[in-house]
């Protein structure tokens, strides 16, 4: 009998918040973390009105509050992050369901938008894997640009089947919660929306 697998989008399925913000909050603070959205305001409401991608917009998000951060750095912060503060941001049923996976021998893997840096500490912990956005370093520094493409839509297919050869397994979970997911969901066997 072939394996089973899982895949589980991050922010909005397992958590209940956008960790985008709240790496940010924890990193600069309340006061930068608004300031900061004020500054952007004109580029987050061409966002809205869908005239600035997705990656682009989050683009301008982490080169304003991260540009030039050293990496060992960002990723000490990123590990504290995931440590301290993330914990309370985690849905039980979803970490539930994770673990029921686990039992049953399911490899399970996060499929995120959101940076593996402030992820995958948190999936080594729980010992599942981490497929994430890849942020750009230059000279040891955080650039706050994108490497490749941002880890939503159908990049996560594209992630997914890079690091995996789906014939090889019995069943495919995927779990979402919004259109980004909708890719992955319908590559499933079984695709659950909003599950938790």
């Amino acid at each position: 009998m072939k394996p089973s697998i899982a895949f589980f989008d991050f922010d909005g399925t397992i958590t209940r918040k956008d960790t985008l913000f709240e790496i940010i909050r924890y990193q600069k603070g309340v006061a930068s973390l608004y300031i900061g959205l004020i500054l952007l305001s004109p580029a987050l409401i061409l966002f809205k009105l869908k005239l600035v991608s997705n990656q682009k917009i989050k683009q301008l998000i982490l080169q304003y509050f991260f540009r030039n951060t050293p990496e060992n750095v960002f990723r000490e912060r990123c590990a504290d992050f995931c440590r301290e503060r993330l914990p309370t941001l985690v849905r039980d049923s979803a970490l539930n369901a994770i673990r029921q996976h686990l039992a049953k021998g399911h490899q399970v893997n996060v499929v995120t938008a959101s940076a593996q840096e402030w992820v995958a500490p948190w999936c080594e912990s729980v010992g599942i894997g981490c497929i994430g956005t890849r942020l750009e370093v230059k000279d040891a520094r955080i650039t706050g640009r994108i490497y490749g493409v941002n880890c939503n839509g159908e990049e996560k297919v594209n992630r997914i089947r890079e690091q995996f050869d789906l014939s090889r397994f019995d069943e495919v979970h995927a779990y979402g919660d919004t259109s980004g997911d909708q890719p992955m969901l319908k590559m499933a066997t079984f695709g659950y929306f909003r599950r938790f």
